[in-house]
């Protein structure tokens, strides 16, 4: 019936514009909703963000569900499955507890710190690339009418006319463009049902939420490197990165042990970068300074360089008039809580990563910028640290968890929740103070 999700999601939108108002939003679940709500956004002008819910499957054979979980601790069970499948109480409640994990994953994966699109009292158009049992839907619906939103409209391209009958009864209005008479199961609706990764919701998010920011995501990018003096004698290496439209520039603070090279640091680089964002990747301690651990902890030697390199950049061409950010991690957090608490003129936002706000004591008390503490989860010696400078703050602060993480965040997905929680909060800041 469809080519693909793309596809399908055009001719979604051409059925569902007649049925929405002005202020309507557009809720992806997914991942597979996510490219069909892309489409429908598109065509309708809507915002676009996603809404999380997991389906509670058989224990035996997970792609059949008896239920679902969702945003905000909601739980959805059918009574009647359940008993088919003779579940105890304790199995329904192990198997929601590991789901309820997903759902905070993925949440922090694809929104960060950013929060969810504002749905009380608007219409909000929830799509999803089909309806098998509709749980995953039902879901969604209830976390919804939690949130108070004012008009729910369930929309997808396909579904079992069983399941959109029973969704009419929760939604304000279910469209469904095909129903087949013998509905086996929504991959085999489509000629194309490739499974959507993680990553292609991400791009889709990004591209999203750039346009909404008035970005082109596709515009070319300056990139070049640049030697900085700040001291007498003392030269900095680093790599500046100029979007078009730039909504600011953040400069970056690595830790002990790292560099302008470092693959973690590039990879945050990047996320900012498609955001809209500069970045100022650059050596605080030469190299000779950078193998002796004393000059590591020297916060007030990177507090002072740090404070010539944002000098620097607000007088660069390239840069003038734009707001500034700070990114630390490891003892650079430190450096970059100082000098953002030296230059309150000049650093609008602070973001830290697995970092040592701790060592930044004598300044956490002066810190304006809002400033972001991002934390392993598994990294807690790390995180009562964090927490204990947080306590000192007075700035507009939140510390935030990557669960599973661990100090160097190499653990798969961890290291692009935490870049997507900095994009997050360094769009949310620099746009303000622009």
């Amino acid at each position: 019936m469809f080519l693909n999700r793309r596809e399908a999601g055009k001719r979604l939108a051409f059925a569902v514009r007649d049925d929405v108002g002005e202020d309507a939003v557009v809720l992806a679940l997914p991942r597979g909703g996510v490219p069909v709500a892309d489409e429908v956004a598109r065509v309708l002008g809507c915002e676009l963000d996603v809404l999380v819910v997991r389906k509670l499957g058989a224990p035996k054979s997970p792609e059949f569900a008896f239920g679902a979980v969702g945003e905000g601790g909601v739980r959805v069970v059918h009574d009647d499955v359940v008993t088919a499948l003779g579940l105890s109480s304790r199995e329904i409640d192990e198997i929601a507890s590991s789901q309820q994990h997903e759902v905070e994953r993925r949440v922090a994966l694809y929104r960060g710190v950013r929060p969810m699109a504002k749905v009380q009292g608007r219409t909000v158009i929830v799509v999803d690339d089909g309806l098998a049992t509709g749980a995953t839907a039902a879901a969604a619906v209830a976390v919804l009418r939690h949130l108070q939103a004012g008009r729910i409209v369930l929309a997808v391209p396909t579904g079992s006319r069983e399941a959109v009958k029973d969704l009419r009864t929760l939604a304000d209005d279910v469209i469904c463009l095909e129903q087949p008479e013998w509905f086996q199961a929504v991959g085999l609706q489509y000629q194309d049902f490739g499974q959507t990764s993680d990553q292609e919701v991400l791009e889709i998010l990004a591209a999203a939420h750039l346009g909404q920011a008035g970005t082109d995501p596709g515009t070319r990018m300056r990139d070049f490197d640049v030697v900085i003096p700040v001291a007498a004698g003392c030269d900095l290496a680093g790599r500046l990165t100029i979007p078009a439209h730039a909504l600011g520039v953040v400069v970056f603070a690595h830790g002990s042990g790292s560099s302008r090279w470092s693959p973690r640091n590039q990879a945050v680089a990047r996320t900012l970068n498609e955001r809209g964002i500069g970045t100022l990747l650059i050596d605080l301690l030469t190299m000779t300074e950078a193998d002796d651990r004393a000059m590591v902890f020297d916060i007030d030697t990177l507090v002072t360089r740090l404070v010539a390199v944002v000098h620097w950049v607000a007088d660069h061409d390239d840069c003038r008039q734009l707001p500034i950010g700070l990114f630390g991690a490891s003892t650079g957090a430190a450096g970059a809580i100082g000098a953002a608490a030296l230059e309150p003129a000049l650093v609008k936002a602070v973001v830290s990563r697995g970092g040592r706000p701790d060592l930044a004591q004598d300044w956490l008390g002066q810190l304006v910028a809002p400033t972001l503490l991002i934390v392993g989860g598994d990294d807690t010696r790390v995180l009562a640290w964090n927490r204990q400078a947080a306590a000192a703050m007075h700035c507009p602060h939140q510390v935030a968890i990557v669960p599973g993480a661990t100090h160097l965040f190499e653990e798969p997905g961890t290291l692009a929740v935490a870049a997507q929680m900095a994009g997050d909060w360094f769009v949310r800041w620099l746009k303000l103070s622009s």
